[in-house]
Formats: C-alpha cells, sequence, structure tokens
C-alpha cells in the first residue's frame, strides 16, 4: 500500500490574508484540484492534513474520497502536518508519498511515475523532477518512517532525511515544470 498525504495546515502567511489553498485556479480551488489529480493517480489513498481554517478546507473537499485528518499542532510548522499525516498511515504501508497542497498544477502521470520508480525496487527516496530540479511529491520508504517521525523545523524537516540517505535517493525526470511549482505569494498565483 502507498498513500499520498497532501499537506494542506498552513496558514498562507505569505499571501497577505488570504488561504491559498482556497483560492481559485480555473474555477477550482487550489486544494481541491490538488486532491482530485492526487485522486486520479496510482496511490492507494488520499490523507489530507488540514490545521489552519480546516472547516473551510474541509469544505471544499467534502465530497471527495479522501481521508481528513486535523494537525493540531500546524502552528509549529509543516513538520508537525507530515507526522499527523504518517500516524494516520495503514500498517500495511510499504512507503508514502509527501505532497505540499500548493503544488497546484501537480499531475497524476508525474506522480504515477514517482510510484513506479519507486516499485522497481531500488531506492528508499523516489523524487518527481524537471531537468535535475527536485520537485513534488516526495516518496519515503517505510524504513525511513522512524526518521521521520523525528524531524522538526530545527533540523529543516524532511529536506534532512532526504541529505542523509542521498545515496538512496532517486530524482525522477517526470518532463514537467509542474513538479517544480508551488504558491507561496500573490506574485506566484499571478504567474500560474
Amino acid at each position: 500500500m502507498i498513500p499520498i498525504i497532501v499537506l494542506a495546515a498552513g496558514k498562507s502567511t505569505r499571501m497577505r490574508g488570504k488561504n491559498k489553498l482556497l483560492t481559485k485556479i480555473q474555477g477550482i480551488p487550489m486544494i481541491r484540484r490538488v486532491v482530485q489529480t492526487t485522486l486520479e493517480s496510482k496511490a492507494d489513498e488520499v490523507i489530507v492534513v488540514l490545521g489552519a481554517e480546516a472547516n473551510k478546507v474541509r469544505k471544499v473537499l467534502a465530497d471527495l474520497p479522501c481521508r481528513l485528518i486535523v494537525n493540531k499542532k500546524y502552528a509549529k510548522g509543516q513538520s508537525t502536518s507530515v507526522k499527523t499525516g504518517l500516524s494516520e498511515v495503514s500498517p500495511m504501508t510499504r512507503a508514502v508519498l509527501i505532497l505540499p497542497g500548493d503544488v497546484a498544477m501537480i499531475d497524476f502521470p508525474s506522480i504515477n511515475m514517482v510510484i513506479e520508480e519507486y516499485e522497481r525496487g531500488k531506492h528508499s527516496i523516489v523524487i518527481a523532477a524537471h531537468k535535475g530540479a527536485s520537485g513534488h511529491p516526495i516518496l519515503f520508504d517505510k524504513q525511513l518512517f522512524p526518521e521521520i517521525e523525528n524531524i522538526n523545523e530545527e533540523t529543516f524537516g524532511l529536506k534532512a532525511v532526504v541529505r542523509r540517505h542521498e545515496g538512496e535517493v532517486s530524482l525522477v525526470e517526470t518532463g514537467s515544470p509542474n513538479v517544480l511549482k508551488d504558491v507561496d505569494t500573490p506574485e506566484d498565483m499571478k504567474e500560474l
């Protein structure tokens, strides 16, 4: 079993008072678009970690077949959302994909390429990439779960896990710049 955890708990602090996940892209709230895309992928389950404005985000996802969980410690940073999501995966989980909810234009073929690379069985970390630059999602094998359970913001969260296991990382060339683009500021949103 390979679930995908969508991180949707942040406060969107750089968006000057707007929750970026609720901002519409082509008429659809960003987080709904991202979750719909993950549901089209080969991931076995979609777990969405809510936090800031959880009820508003829940409302735009309510009819989708994903699992919604709330990170009560979301104000302490993204690491807490990763750990909250990980605590909800099935004991049968072989690996987990992590995807920030603001990778607005993510496409399901890119997600599938990450899963397929992992299933070839050579790497414990697989990262979607474009022209050699690493993006999202990132897949972690279950052998790394104990390390992920101990991440925090001060030690750079998942980046530190990736750095410690550099020799086990596979960058998958997706051919899509969408794996690199997240939305943090109103300028990012305009560019999108």
